[in-house]
């Protein structure tokens, strides 16, 4: 059973290090934003505890997770710390934060599947919400920070569709009866892996094919 595939000390962990990764990435952008320790601490529990709180909510899994487990809490706060003091050393190993940031992606959308569908919803519905669970907290730290959340934004990288693809890959391995700590970690590193390609080649999503050039816009824009 999806249920059984993790256990409990297991799926936690694997939680605490998504939320980790996040919080990094949500307490970095505050840094660029100039926001004060309030501000940071606020981006990075947004950032690492959204995507959660909101599949929670949606499966009914009442109260959520983030609000019965102190760890939850915690994690963001050193990782909000860590940055607070220490964000020129993180800055320069931007790279690996974006690396950390991909894996929590994976996992994410892995365990966010699973978890939806052990409590009965559809295996559509199950991977739509693991991709929730992964980008849902980007895009809520992105809307508290005032800025268009990258997930809809032309000039960034593949981010959403890793997450798909590793929800999808859960989805099947569920229909097929094939899901297990193997194949589920396999759908792991195929998000993982994607994101690093589109962040490596800058591959992203295409617009809409009659488009106007940017040129005409630029031009509009200025009449």
């Amino acid at each position: 059973m999806v249920h059984d595939l993790f256990t409990p000390s297991i799926q936690h962990t694997l939680d605490l290090v998504g939320i980790f990764v996040f919080a990094i990435s949500g307490s970095l952008l505050a840094v660029r934003k100039n926001l004060d320790v309030f501000g940071i601490v606020v981006l990075a529990e947004a950032t690492a505890l959204g995507g959660g709180i909101l599949r929670d909510i949606v499966i009914g899994a009442v109260p959520p997770a983030a609000f019965t487990d102190l760890g939850y809490f915690l994690t963001p706060l050193i990782a909000a710390v860590l940055v607070f003091f220490l964000h020129p050393q993180v800055e320069r190993i931007n790279w690996a934060v974006n690396v950390f940031d991909a894996a929590g992606l994976g996992l994410f959308c892995v365990t966010g599947t699973t978890k939806a569908y052990s409590y009965g919803l559809g295996l559509t519905s199950s991977a739509a919400l693991g991709v929730a669970t992964a980008v849902g907290g980007g895009v809520l730290r992105d809307v508290i920070a005032n800025e268009v959340p990258s997930l809809v934004r032309w000039d960034r990288d593949l981010y959403a569709v890793p997450a798909m693809a590793g929800a999808t890959l859960v989805a099947l391995c569920i229909r097929f009866s094939t899901l297990n700590a193997v194949t589920s970690g396999t759908a792991v590193v195929a998000a993982f892996v994607l994101r690093l390609l589109a962040m490596h080649f800058h591959w992203r999503a295409p617009r809409s094919w009659n488009r106007r050039t940017a040129t005409v816009e630029v031009e509009q824009h200025v009449e």
